[in-house]
């Protein structure tokens, strides 16, 4: 590991925030103080005492009064300010549906006339959500328009977006239109183009035209771009082709940024490559320009903690506060997973009281990851508290919390607490995906409900969710650990003499 100064203190300096008093609080220090009988016997003349000290009082109180005026005020605009901020977040909203409308309606129209900031809207929207049919629709839609002149960073926003949809072949298409077009190709186009390739594997065409652009003038590849192409390679454990791609950088005389030896160390760690990740670290260390950030470091404890290294972890993280590091909410869900999944629930515990002391506001992370923990400890009392905390903070469960819910319940055999979650799905929106059912199939069978583990796959059907090959071997695991050997072999010929894609669609036929 990468030698780093020791550490000072275990946890980072406490951040500046005001204090929430209690209204008996202030109360007491607005009670005024009863006079000392040594002050009154000290001096013979009554009226003199009280002209003394009821004027000093009364300033000390008159200026409590006003701190706590001050308070109020500051109180009440901030109230006021989310209250603006919620109505125009209302009004965001309702113009976009109403832009969503218009734009449905202009498209059979052919309109021509469509005002700029309608359309424009409309496209970033839909680029931003990733929807990229509908972006080129309305990208249609936006040329059509008489007013419309070509822009390069509109189509580099769109390439980029196809290369996440991973839809390589639009992104070229796209690429040429601009060049059609007489739009000024770059380094920044070329290197749109290139993520789009290398997100879709296409690594032959990326190194390709990463060739390209170190012959073309002004479009020599940067340290983004490299940075790109190397992340695509170890997303795909192609590490031979991150190594060149480092040798290239250098015969480039382009050095590594602080994105890149991140990208570099995460990927390393996921891959439980310790001696690479180690060295990057230290490699990184010796730049003058790219210094470890908050990334750096939950990349570098995530490794570790992931891999039951809880020591190292401990390490590693005092090593970089002591660096001037300062973590943030990723970085303590991270040691609140990796303490959860060691079992240390005490460490546990003091990771979360001192985010609550630090006032560190809890993500749907930080839930998910503690509910799960606890599931697993089998404390379903404190589990059962942090879930109900966490939707009177209005924080939205997502799947996971309520796979962790279900598994914990399973694990307990508590099936009329399952039979509570199913009620309060029924009574919101959160979308459910074949995983969440799965472990619904796995907790029924733990039980051996085998009605209502049979009744999940009518409920996937009411849904719309398909089951998988994890779907039907869970339930043969079922039949088979509790001696149902009839039911089991009946879902096993169902497997080998269906194709799956009709499996997919098909219910065992069984009681």
């Amino acid at each position: 590991m990468a030698s780093l100064s020791s550490p000072t203190h275990s946890f980072p300096p406490s951040f500046n925030r005001r204090p929430v008093l209690s209204q008996p609080v202030l109360e007491s220090k607005l009670k005024p103080k009863p006079p000392s009988s040594s002050s009154s016997s000290s001096n013979t003349n009554p009226e003199n005492t009280n002209a003394l000290i009821v004027p000093e009082r009364g300033q000390r109180t008159l200026m409590k009064i006003e701190k706590l005026k001050q308070l109020e005020s500051r109180e009440r605009k901030e109230e006021v300010n989310r209250k603006i901020a919620s109505k125009k977040a209302i009004s965001v909203i309702l113009r976009r549906e109403a832009t969503k409308a218009l734009i449905e309606k202009k498209k059979g129209t052919n309109s021509k006339r469509l005002l700029p900031r309608t359309v424009l809207e409309a496209l970033y929207e839909r680029i931003t959500a990733l929807r990229w049919e509908s972006a080129l629709k309305v990208f249609e839609l936006l040329r059509e328009q008489l007013w419309y002149r070509p822009n390069s960073g509109v189509y580099i926003k769109l390439i980029v977006m196809l290369g996440k949809c991973k839809q390589p072949d639009k992104a070229r298409e796209l690429f040429q239109a601009m060049i059609d077009e007489g739009c000024v190709v770059n380094h920044e186009s070329y290197t749109a183009l290139l993520s789009a390739y290398s997100r879709s594997g296409l690594f032959d065409e990326a190194f390709s035209l990463l060739e390209h652009m170190k012959n073309t003038p002004d479009c020599q590849p940067d340290v983004q771009t490299y940075s790109i192409l190397i992340k695509s390679c170890l997303q795909d454990f192609a590490f031979d082709k991150v190594q060149a791609l480092l040798s290239d950088m250098v015969a480039q005389g382009i050095r590594p940024n602080t994105v890149t030896y991140n990208t570099l160390i995460d990927a390393y760690g996921k891959a439980r490559k310790f001696a690479e990740m180690e060295s990057t670290l230290a490699e990184m260390l010796l730049e003058r320009d790219s210094e470890p950030d908050a990334w750096t470091m939950n990349s570098t404890i995530r490794a570790f903690g992931s891999n039951g290294q809880i020591e190292t972890m401990e390490t590693c993280y005092e090593k970089f506060q002591s660096a001037g590091v300062q973590p943030n909410i990723q970085t303590f869900n991270i040691l609140l997973d990796s303490y959860g999944k060691a079992g240390d629930y005490e460490k546990m515990g003091a990771v979360m009281e001192y985010m609550q002391k630090y006032h560190y506001s809890w993500t749907i992370v930080t839930y998910n990851v503690v509910i799960d923990a606890f599931g697993k400890a089998g404390d379903l009392k404190q589990m059962e508290f942090l879930f109900r905390l966490m939707r009177s903070e209005r924080i939205k469960p997502s799947c996971v919390t309520l796979c962790s819910l279900v598994r914990a319940y399973g694990l307990a055999g508590k099936p009329e607490k399952i039979g509570g979650v199913l009620r309060f799905i029924e009574n919101s929106d959160v979308a459910l995906d074949v995983v969440f059912f799965n472990c619904l199939v796995d907790a029924y069978g733990r039980m051996g409900c085998f009605a209502e583990m049979k009744g999940v796959l009518e409920m996937m059907e009411e849904k719309g969710c398909k089951p998988d090959k994890i779907t039907y071997r869970t339930m043969i695991k079922a039949y088979s650990v509790n001696g149902m050997t009839s039911h089991a072999k009946e879902l096993q010929n169902l497997i080998r003499s269906t194709e799956w894609t009709r499996l997919e669609m098909v219910k065992p036929d069984f009681q």
